[in-house]
């Protein structure tokens, strides 16, 4: 039977590894945290709990006879590639996009301007955000970027206590947020109401926030073309009604504002944030082109949420420009331009950061179509050694499927008196503390 290790155990490598197994391979799914899940875990909102419960599918799969799960594994540290290769027919990368884009203007380091990948990690409890600390005593945060992502950091700022209380939220960032200070989020996008990069679900559940008024000032609306995208439609929509809402008096505002570009973040005598300046935009063809007018912007905290990319990894292919492995329908291409054998790419790191969780199921179903198709010609590995007792020495840490599901335990018992679904252990040693002592 052939063998497939999949590296990344987030939505992409769980839907990869479900139609592997369905096509007869044997599959070891590795992630460098105990945990997996991805996004799933460490992306989604903790107040979207019923996004989270695709998690249920992934389970059914790891249930499977033929799947094996190594987490606490990261490829380039513990393992290479080339080790990989040398014990299995088919190496899959699908770690994803973990890094942010930068806005790559003055004062973006300024104390007070942060990535909102890293806000991100942080209230979802990664382990790679344990130490990190946000200061939310500020009275206006400005969140750059027209995406989903710029929208949840937003709805976190202005939730009440009590729509946060009952979910997995990080405690440290429950009770950062049940101190914060902000009054206002103004979220910002270089370019029109007609091109921004929401859902029409989650701008819509703005406006159901409890504590925030949602303002959209009417005269961005006008003159805008009618967009023939249904989803950039429905959107507009959705502006022009809270556009014609008039303020109910809530404690919070949460304001959307287009075509306006950041040029210079500011910051005071002690190096943090005071002031973001901007420049007008207007669309010409699609594109958002700069007016040469400018404003500037008071607020004590800077969210950019334009965009992820992904990292090199030591031996893996790697296009620096686009932040992903170069690759064609998931093979992936060495420098000469030609697909490797046995080496192939799902999700964020093949396509680039974009779509939903249900996208990657059919990312997935092109890659591993290509797998299948290729079958015949993948390189049988030349080591005959026990994949098990090669990771215990490689990585004596390495957490099994059972010890997940330890730490799962642990969590959801730890939520359960306080009525939420789990409380995250945050830090790697709690975690395999967790799967050696509940294990067994």
């Amino acid at each position: 039977m052939k063998r497939v290790a999949i590296v990344g155990a987030g939505p992409a490598g769980f839907y990869s590894a479900e139609q592997l197994l369905n096509a007869g391979f044997e599959v070891d799914l590795y992630d460098r945290l105990p945990t997996p899940f991805g996004l799933v875990r460490a992306g989604v909102a903790p107040d979207h709990p019923k996004i989270k419960s695709v998690t249920r599918v992934y389970e059914k799969t790891a249930r499977h006879h033929a799947f094996r799960y190594f987490g606490g594994v990261e490829l380039g540290r513990d393992v290479t590639r080339d080790e990989l290769l040398e014990r299995y027919h088919a190496l899959l990368y699908a770690f994803g996009t973990a890094t942010d884009r930068r806005l790559g203007i003055p004062g973006e380091d300024l104390e007070g301007s942060h990535a909102a990948t890293e806000f991100v990690a942080w209230y979802n409890a990664h382990p790679d955000a344990a130490d990190h600390a946000f200061d939310l005593s500020v009275r206006r945060a400005l969140v750059i970027g027209n995406g989903n992502v710029a929208l949840d950091v937003a709805r976190m700022l202005v939730l009440a206590e009590e729509e946060l209380a009952p979910t997995d939220t990080a405690d440290q960032a429950l009770t950062a947020f049940g101190e914060s200070g902000v009054q206002e989020v103004i979220v910002l996008g270089r370019r029109g109401p007609a091109q921004a990069a929401f859902t029409t679900p989650e701008l819509r559940e703005l406006g159901e926030l409890t504590q925030a008024d949602v303002i959209v000032d009417p005269a961005q609306l006008e003159g805008v073309e009618e967009p023939a995208d249904t989803t950039a439609k429905r959107n507009l929509e959705a502006l022009r009604d809270y556009a014609a809402r008039q303020p109910s008096g809530k404690p919070r505002r949460l304001e959307l504002r287009f075509l306006r570009s950041p040029v210079k973040i500011l910051g005071d005598e002690q190096g943090r944030v005071r002031a973001v300046r901007f420049v007008g935009n207007r669309i010409e063809q699609g594109r958002a082109v700069p007016t040469g007018e400018e404003e500037v912007l008071e607020c004590g905290l800077v969210l950019r949420a334009v965009g992820y990319r992904g990292e090199p990894v030591p031996g893996v292919p790697f296009d620096p420009k686009t932040g992903r492995i170069p690759n064609d329908d998931g093979r992936v291409l060495g420098e000469d331009g030609r697909p490797m054998r046995g080496e192939y790419a799902v999700g964020w790191i093949k396509r680039g950061p974009s779509g939903v969780i249900g996208t990657n199921k059919k990312c997935a179903a092109e890659t591993v179509a290509h797998i299948v198709e290729d079958a015949d010609l993948l390189p049988d590995p030349p080591g005959d050694e026990d994949i098990e007792a090669w990771l215990w020495r490689r990585a004596p840490d390495h957490v099994t499927w059972e010890g997940w599901k330890a730490i799962d335990d642990c969590e959801r018992a730890a939520g359960e008196p306080r009525g939420r679904p789990r409380v995250k252990l945050v830090r790697i040693a709690e975690m395999l503390e967790a799967a050696r002592s509940l294990a067994g």
